[in-house]
């Protein structure tokens, strides 16, 4: 399906995530390792805040495969970003084009995704007619995972995205039961706001797609005092991902099934996810 990291924290470049680790988004691009698939080729994109005054993050998406992208490498070894979410995709049947890349963007919020609606073709009239009128036109693609995006925009995503993101889910079930399709929601899902980030592990039949989060920077301070990369981070700093960037012993907690997670100053966030609904 697809592979995603969001990150909040001190600022780096784009590259320290996305080319250097071991087993960087840019390897996983080649040779997922937790994936449905071992490539993920059909497109990239990276959305990040704080480089300019503008009101919003700014995105990079192209078509290609991230692993070949000559401009994807000059822009990531020049930005520096303290929040930013990357995705490599590989396609569940819609076409490879620029407007089905991830993130998408509405105002402010950035959505990524990985995994699917089962049998979207027979709901995509039920759940593109649900979205609310001023969010239409925005609608570019033709995606499951945007579609997902902008129903939780029309529930309140923006007010409260953990309850807007449940009745999405909610939703979706419930428009699969009313045309039999069973099990119909797979979904890893990532979205921030520029100033916190929401994260989302489900799937209706409880066999959800692998998520990651990095141990307390702290902890690892402690684990890897020589570490010179853990010690210019600070304690805030964050990393969700589909799977481990790295073999470091102790660096990354699975999120559970059927949860949510909240990234922000202070105390972080995990709780139960519970469809409902709307």
């Amino acid at each position: 399906m697809c592979r995603w990291l969001a990150y909040s924290g001190t600022p780096i470049l784009l590259e320290e995530l996305l080319y250097k680790p071991a087993f960087s988004l840019i390897d996983q691009s080649l040779h997922a390792r937790l994936g449905v698939e071992t490539t993920n080729g059909d497109g990239f994109g990276v959305g990040w805040y704080g480089a300019s005054e503008r009101s919003g993050p700014v995105l990079f998406r192209d078509t290609g495969p991230a692993w070949s992208d000559a401009n994807l490498r000059e822009l990531a070894g020049a930005v520096s970003s303290p929040l930013f979410l990357a995705h490599i995709r590989a396609s569940t049947g819609t076409p490879v084009q620029q407007s089905n890349c991830h993130p998408f963007r509405y105002q402010r919020w950035l959505w990524v995704h990985n995994g699917a609606i089962r049998e979207f073709p027979r709901l995509r009239r039920d759940l593109m007619f649900a979205i609310a009128a001023e969010f239409f036109p925005s609608v570019t693609g033709s995606t499951d995972s945007e579609v997902m995006f902008y129903l939780a925009l029309t529930l309140g995503l923006q007010d409260g995205p953990v309850a807007a993101v449940e009745r999405m889910v909610g939703l979706v079930e419930s428009v699969a039961r009313a045309h039999q399709v069973p099990d119909p929601i797979q979904m890893t899902v990532a979205t921030t706001d520029g100033d916190r980030v929401w994260c989302f592990r489900y799937s209706s039949e409880g066999r959800s797609r692998t998520l990651h989060f990095s141990t307390a920077i702290s902890a690892l301070h402690e684990l890897y005092p020589e570490n010179d990369n853990l010690r210019r981070l600070s304690d805030e700093t964050r990393l969700v991902v589909s799977e481990p960037l790295s073999e470091l012993p102790g660096a990354w907690q699975p999120v559970p099934e059927s949860s949510y997670g909240v990234i922000q100053k202070g105390q972080d966030e995990l709780g139960p996810f519970r469809p409902v609904v709307p």
